[in-house]
Parts: structure tokens; sequence; C-alpha cells
């Protein structure tokens, strides 16, 4: 955002034309959402309390009663934000609890998203005063004690009913502690022309259809079941529902056709199952090769319910050294925990791995530990060669080549036995009609996602995700 305001006024806008739309902005917010009554402005020293003193002018001016305090000496305000604080005609009082007295609201514009040190003293005061009485808040640009490049929380931070924030969203807002404390999201156009970005280059996106469709979009008259994909899933032994729900999901997905490589003492179950999942007899690693042989078997899915054992091992290692597409899910990448190594030699081709946090620190335990999501997911996947879907409220989708995706199109009630199975067979089907690894992974954690939110808020299992695949794939191939 440095260099998207640096840019804005390279072009000729000034940065104080820049402040003014965001502090009008915020008093838009505030008029728009909340009955008028007692507010509290709270300022930094920074541009941030520069925003907040053009919204406290602009509420003032329609009426509110504004009470203003500011984090340190006026004097001590600098370029825009000593510009902003000229046009405020009230008293400027000293930032205090005290000013929290009679439950207003409060705009916090304390510190805004750049903020790279806890806060501690007087500001750390307020802010646990405002939380524990539970005051409503609107933030600039983030809520205060939120850095905004990871999300962290800054030793505190305000939790805000709605926050307004600037030209592009901020990776703390879509972070786990983001999507808590944010509240309302509301993103405002203040003037920065999208042009910057062509020198900013960003390669971290919000995920959503645009980013992916094209590759969806299909309508080959001529296309025939071979032309889809062919996925063939590794099945396991004991938990045949996970590999079962994922060919499902798969096909629904569009692939053309998917086989579920069984165990012989599981092979009666599949066989029971879903007419149209074709299933074939793989007992041994070798018969596993042998069947993959055949090259329109095109991509390639393990580790739902096939076992944390050595015939998941050298069934992965057969699919990497073909160098056909391949996820890798669930067990397939705990069968790896002691010799991580091994497994990421192997990856030479297309390859898409889709960890929760706990299977990644099996993998990854130096990298666990990083409180920037997006940079985990990063530096796992330029290590292991693979691309790394990393599950959660906030799920993040990262390239080898460093360019990112964060999906948070996704319900709480997608927390359920067998959602990441769904999940996986979705992204197998999607890499199996020649989407990358990036793509097939954005598109596959929207729809899944797409699916829960079409279901409904209670009551949601793994099944219904399927009956709601094709409804979320019209609504992406819709959606503008």
């Amino acid at each position: 955002m440095a260099e998207a305001d640096a840019g804005a006024i390279a072009r000729g806008i000034p940065g104080t034309q820049l402040m003014e739309a965001a502090g009008r902005a915020v008093a838009a917010a505030v008029a728009t959402h909340h009955r008028r009554r007692p507010l509290a402005v709270l300022c930094g020293p920074g541009n941030n309390g520069g925003d907040g003193f053009v919204a406290a002018r602009h509420l003032q001016e329609a009426g509110w009663p504004v009470r203003l305090a500011l984090l340190g000496p006026r004097e001590a305000l600098r370029g825009d934000a000593a510009w902003a604080a000229q046009g405020w005609k009230g008293p400027v009082e000293a930032l205090s609890p005290a000013l929290l007295e009679g439950r207003p609201l409060v705009v916090d514009a304390l510190f805004g998203a750049g903020l790279s040190r806890p806060i501690e003293g007087l500001a750390g005061e307020v802010i646990d005063r405002i939380n524990a009485e539970g005051l409503a808040v609107i933030a600039v640009d983030v809520p205060s004690g939120l850095y905004g490049d990871s999300g962290q929380v800054m030793g505190r931070a305000l939790l805000a009913e709605r926050t307004v924030t600037f030209f592009r969203g901020k990776p703390g807002h879509y972070a786990v502690e983001g999507l808590r404390r944010c509240g309302s999201l509301h993103l405002v156009d203040i003037g920065i022309p999208a042009a910057v970005l062509d020198a900013i280059a960003p390669r971290l996106w919000l995920n959503g259809p645009s980013l992916w469709r094209p590759s969806l979009e299909r309508d080959g008259l001529a296309d025939h079941k071979f032309a889809r994909g062919h996925l063939t899933i590794l099945g396991g032994a004991a938990a045949t529902g996970a590999a079962r729900l994922a060919a499902l999901a798969a096909r629904r997905a569009g692939a053309g056709l998917v086989t579920i490589a069984a165990p012989r003492s599981a092979m009666p179950v599949y066989q029971a199952a879903e007419p149209g999942n074709l299933i074939v007899e793989s007992e041994e690693s070798a018969a596993f090769g042998k069947l993959l042989g055949d090259p329109r078997r095109n991509a390639v899915l393990l580790g739902p319910g096939s076992g944390v054992d050595d015939r998941t091992r050298a069934a992965c290692l057969s699919a990497l050294a073909l160098r056909r597409a391949v996820v890798l899910d669930a067990d397939a990448i705990t069968a790896f925990a002691d010799a991580p190594g091994r497994l990421f030699e192997a990856i030479a081709g297309p390859a898409l791995m889709t960890p929760h946090e706990g299977e990644f620190r099996r993998l990854f335990a130096d990298l666990a530990d990083l409180p920037d999501k997006v940079e985990r997911a990063r530096q796992a996947a330029a290590r292991s060669g693979a691309t790394m879907l990393l599950k959660g409220p906030n799920t993040v989708i990262a390239a080898p080549d460093g360019r990112a995706v964060i999906n948070v199109h996704a319900p709480a009630s997608l927390a359920t036995a067998g959602s990441g199975d769904v999940l996986a067979g979705i992204a197998g089907a999607l890499m199996a009609q020649n989407l990358s690894p990036l793509a097939a992974a954005a598109a596959a954690a929207w729809l899944h996602g797409e699916s829960g939110f079409r279901f409904g808020r209670r009551g949601l299992i793994a099944e219904d995700l399927i009956a709601h695949l094709p409804d979320a794939l019209h609504a992406a191939l819709a959606i503008n």
C-alpha cells in the first residue's frame, strides 16, 4: 500500500486527496450502518490517525456528537496527518480510557496495517478496555494491533464490528485473526489508479472464479470421457468411505472416468457401492505401477483412506516417477513423515499437496510455527516442488514459483468428517481436466466452499457437498 500510495502521488494525485477520500469513506460507513450517538474517534500519530481526523470532521459536520483523542502530542504530527489535523476544529483530547465512559461508538484510527511492534502502554490499556466492554468499533484499514502483512496480533488487537480498508484488501484481513477481528470488511475506492499495480506486480490473490473460470469453460461437442480425464484413486482396505467420497466428488466435478484401485480384501465393498466408479484390484505396489502404465490415466489421487504404509508410499513414488498429475492428500502425506526428503525428491511433474495444519507439521516441522500462513505455504511449495493447499478457515494455495491465493469462501460447517476427501476429489478431477495445480486447487477450494454455503448452516455432512457441486459449478461459470 505504501508503494500504491506513492504510485498514485507520482501520477499527480496529492496524498491529502487520498486521505480526504479515505476519511470520508470511514465517515460514510459510520453514518450508514449506525444510529447517531456519542462517538469517540481515536487517532494515532501516523496516516491512519490522519484518516481519523478527516472522518471526525465529516461526522461532526453531519451533526454527530464527536470526541477526538490523539495518541501523542499534536505538534508531532507530520505530512498529510498534520494537514488532516488542521482541518479538525474541535478539541483534541489526550488518549485515555476515560473517553470510553458512556459506551460510545468507537472509530479506531490508532494504528494501520504497517504496525510491526507489540502494542503496549496507554494504547494497550485502551484497546483492552474496549474489548473487555464489547464496544462497537469501526476500524480504519485494520483493527489496531493486527499486522496487515500476516494477520499476526501484535500483542493485542481490537475486535471490530466493521473495518473500512482502501484500494485492495490486505493479507492480514484474510488471516484467521483478521477474519475474527475485522468484522464486516468494506473495501473502498479512494482514487488510487489500478495501473499502479503494474509496477508492484502482486503475486497474491483473493480466491474467486475470475482467477480460474476460463479453465472450466469447456463446450467441446466432440468431447468423450477420456477427453475429460481419467482419475485413478488409491483405495484402502479399512477407511473405504474416503476414496468413495473422493471418487464421487471427482465425477461430479467433471472427470470423465474415475477408477478406485483397491486391495483384494476390500473389493466387494467398493464394487457394491456407487455403480459409476470403476474398481480394479491393486494389492501390491507393482500392480499400481502397472495400472498407471495406461497413459490415459492422466491424474492420480493418493491418500484418502489409503493407509499409512509401504503400499501408499510405493504408489506415490510410482505416480510421481511417471510425472502424472498427482494429488497427495491425507495418508499420502503422513506416510512420508519420517522421510519428507524422499517425497520431495520424487516430485518432478504437476503435483498438489493438500495438508491440514497437523499434516503440514509432519513434513515441514521447521516452518509450522511461522506466523505468516502465506509464507509457510510458499516456503513449503518451493522446498517440495508441489503446489501447496494448506487447509483451514483461510485456505492458502501456493505454487513453487511464489504465486499464492487465499480462499475464505468457506463456511465453518465444512469442519466435518470426509470434507477433505471431497475437496481432494474435486482437485483431482480438475487436474485430470488439465488445470494446473494452482488453478485446480483454487477452483476446488472455492467450489467446496460454495457447495457448503448452498447446503446451509446446519446439518452438513460430506455427502451433501457432492450433491451441491453441480450448482456450485454453474455459479462459478456465471459470476463475472
